[in-house]
């Protein structure tokens, strides 16, 4: 950068005292040429000079008594947060290893975590401000946020605001957010709605809860993984060494010359036990049908959440510029025009997640496509090498870009002593050491003390595996952790629970799994449904038949890239609880026409009350409901891409139930008489 404008400097001199008028004209070109020249070599080779904050803030933990702020700097910070009412200053606190922690994924990246003791006021709109030191130009002035990210802040408005809300009479949630799947980012729905409601706390949604898949590590775009790439070398992110495979490390793998949208050639495989009718054959481990470009590094992982969730990278990258496969480049090119538009957006979703609490758990597309889906597959996956560094590195990725916000102190002490040994010295052994770590922890679930009581599950790391064979699949949830949850519900009179899974799905696509899993084919239809494992559904059915159980249970899930509402009451008890299946999915995502609309039709015609195929349902002693799509005559599921939206009652019953679109308008779901479904 001083070499640049001193050259520009000299050129202007020599303009000045040329007299000349084509002399002047010659070097004027030649100054402009060596600009654009020496602007794009900065380009090219990572050597501009980064944003102060390359992704964030994203509020992530909100309460009277708490406030967590996650954010990515390409150093680490120095500076100060504040909070106003009306203007005035109401509480400010220097950023310091008392309050922040900071994890070093490269040269120059850097998670920082803020960590605040607060004791601000309910119900009331308060703007923060985050002032950085930008520490790489030398300036030792702070500057606000607004200066930083001119588009962080709402029409008027010169700060990001919150309103702490213990009572929870709104909220958004939703899941499965695909960054090149052509239909739109709802986030943005999201966006309008806060703007709308953004002073009003009766009005303004209390949180945003994002229910599982809010990357897709297994399903990536030959054009992202390739902006994935530039971004590690811009922001020099930690090099890997790899074991028990071809490659040497990560360096020989981003050097490869046939690596996009051929990365299935290099996924570990392993002999996976088949069915008698066909034989048994080499598989691969990562089961996604999309795995041509599945990220394999830690660094890789990393760089794809810095490009989902902040505009700032992408304004130094290119999307084009390397080679597609024949065979992969109609493909390229619809990926690449969605990827475009997306990226179009992401300014608005930078100011969402700076403006709401937003709370977050993984499913399977966090991490890699039929995750822990059967032991069988656990035990191929977790025995290779370079299949476990490849979920391990993922893995990763997830704690520090979303579970590591959702309730801190989780991570202290041993925990962070594992990943600071990492962070400090980022070679094989400790490498391997953090993956262990991360494989054994058994606390990726976490409440928020609310009205109702938040309960967030964990369904993917704490499975309870077939007594009757290693290719069933697994329940979702073992006995220990159904009995932590029976624990979480007691005492309480409300419950919102969020589970990744829908825990009343759609019977006849039930039916289906079960089916493939008789003929030893769970994982080609994703056979991970609550009612697919005896033990788990008997269990979960028992807490909701519990004395003790909350008069009103809402359930929030996403994954099935569908949306619809189920009311259900228990046959067998007089005071019976109130339980509302709510399922919005996807964000960016949608279950393919015409298919939805077949399935929605073949289970009112098989699981309507009168059916006598209930009798063998597990869901039996339950009276089930499904809520019509407004305007859809009897339809039932919904596939629009679209942001759930939810308002309650004082008593924590729901009084409003929609999706939010893109364009403004709004998909409800309404009560009907009609009973089916068990």
């Amino acid at each position: 950068m001083i070499f640049n404008l001193f050259f520009v400097l000299f050129i202007r001199m020599l303009v000045i005292f040329t007299n000349s008028l084509r002399l002047r004209t010659i070097i004027k070109n030649l100054l402009l040429n060596c600009i654009c020249e020496i602007n794009k070599f900065y380009v090219e080779t990572g050597v501009r000079v980064l944003a102060t904050i390359i992704a964030g803030p994203i509020l992530r933990r909100l309460t009277k008594q708490q406030l967590v702020l996650w954010w990515v700097s390409p150093f680490e910070a120095s500076g100060e947060f504040c909070c106003y009412l009306a203007d005035e200053k109401i509480f400010s606190a220097p950023l310091s290893s008392d309050n922040l922690t900071t994890f070093r994924f490269g040269a120059k990246a850097f998670v920082h975590l803020l960590e605040l003791d607060i004791n601000l006021p309910s119900e009331q709109y308060i703007e923060y401000d985050l002032l950085l030191v930008e520490q790489e130009q030398h300036i030792n002035q702070a500057k606000p946020l607004v200066d930083v990210i001119e588009h962080l802040t709402y029409q008027g408005k010169s700060r990001p605001s919150f309103i702490i809300q213990d009572k929870i009479n709104n909220l958004l949630h939703g899941s499965c957010r695909n960054p090149h799947h052509p239909s739109s980012d709802s986030l943005l729905a999201g966006d309008a709605k806060l703007e709308n409601t953004l002073n009003c706390p009766e009005k303004r949604p209390a949180l945003l809860m994002m229910s599982g898949d809010q990357v897709y590590a297994d399903h990536v775009a030959g054009s992202m993984l390739y902006a994935i790439h530039q971004v590690i070398a811009l922001l020099g992110l930690n090099n890997e060494e790899f074991s028990g495979s071809g490659l040497k490390d990560s360096e020989q793998l981003y050097q490869l010359s046939e690596q996009y949208f051929q990365r299935e050639n290099i996924l570990p495989k392993a002999e996976l036990k088949t069915p008698w009718y066909k034989p048994g054959t080499s598989h691969s481990i990562f089961t996604s049908t999309y795995a041509h470009n599945h990220v394999m590094t830690f660094a890789e992982a990393m760089a794809m959440y810095l490009l989902v969730w902040s505009p700032t990278l992408w304004q130094q990258i290119k999307l084009t510029g390397f080679d597609v496969p024949a065979k992969y480049l109609q493909t390229h090119l619809q990926e690449l025009s969605a990827l475009e538009t997306f990226i179009t957006g992401l300014d608005k979703v930078q100011r969402l997640l700076a403006h709401i609490p937003t709370y977050m758990i993984f499913d399977d597309h966090d991490v890699t496509d039929d995750w822990n889906l059967t032991a069988h597959w656990e035990q191929a996956a977790y025995q290779d090498p370079l299949a476990k560094r490849i979920i391990g590195n993922t893995l990763m990725a997830y704690w520090l870009c979303q579970g590591w916000g959702n309730n801190p102190i989780r991570f202290k002490g041993d925990f962070w002593q594992v990943a600071d040994a990492y962070q400090q010295q980022p070679a094989t052994e400790q490498h391997d050491e953090f993956i262990n770590c991360l494989l054994a922890f058994s606390h990726w679930q976490y409440t928020l003390p609310s009205s109702p009581k938040l309960v967030v599950l964990d369904s993917r790391t704490r499975r309870w595996r077939s007594e009757q064979s290693l290719d069933d699949p697994s329940g979702l949830m073992d006995w220990e952790a159904m009995c932590e949850l029976q624990q979480e519900l007691i005492g309480q009179d409300a419950i919102i629970l969020v589970s990744p899974a829908p825990i009343f799905g759609v019977k006849v696509i039930e039916v289906i799994q079960r089916m493939a899993t008789m003929l030893g084919q769970p994982l080609a239809v994703d056979a991970e449904n609550w009612m697919a494992h005896p033990g788990s559904a008997s269990t979960m059915l028992n807490i909701f038949k519990h004395p003790k159980t909350p008069q009103n249970f809402i359930i929030l899930s996403g994954d099935v890239h569908y949306s619809f509402v189920y009311d259900i009451e228990l046959r067998s008890r007089h005071l019976h609880p109130n339980i509302w299946q709510i399922t919005s999915s996807g964000i960016k995502n949608q279950f393919p026409q015409p298919y939805i609309g077949f399935f929605d039709k073949l289970n009112r015609w098989l699981y309507s009350a009168s059916s006598p195929l209930n009798l063998f349902t597990k869901r039996r002693a339950m009276r089930i409901k499904a809520r019509k799509v407004a305007n859809k005559g009897h339809q039932r599921l919904f596939e629009q891409s679209g942001l759930g939206y939810l308002e309650l009652n004082g008593d924590g019953s729901p009084i409003h139930i929609c999706d939010l679109h893109c364009d403004g308008s709004t998909t409800e779901f309404v009560e009907t008489a009609e009973e089916m479904l068990p």
